[in-house]
């Protein structure tokens, strides 16, 4: 191989890792903000269902 072919091989493959790491999902504010409204969403909605459960428990007069 000659020192040109070796050169531009190397610049070649240079380039291909710097696409490859464009390619990756990187989080930003919003959408780290976002997960963190979703879990919190997720945690009321348990928390208002078991509520729910104890309501409709003490209406029929069972206590858990």
């Amino acid at each position: 191989m000659k020192l040109g072919e070796t050169i531009s091989a190397t610049v070649l493959m240079g380039a291909l890792l710097i696409g490859l790491s464009g390619c990756q999902k990187q989080e930003g504010p919003a959408e780290q903000l976002g997960k963190e409204v979703d879990k919190a969403t997720e945690s009321a909605g348990k928390q208002i269902e078991k509520a729910g459960e104890e309501i409709q428990d003490a209406a029929k007069g069972e206590k858990k």
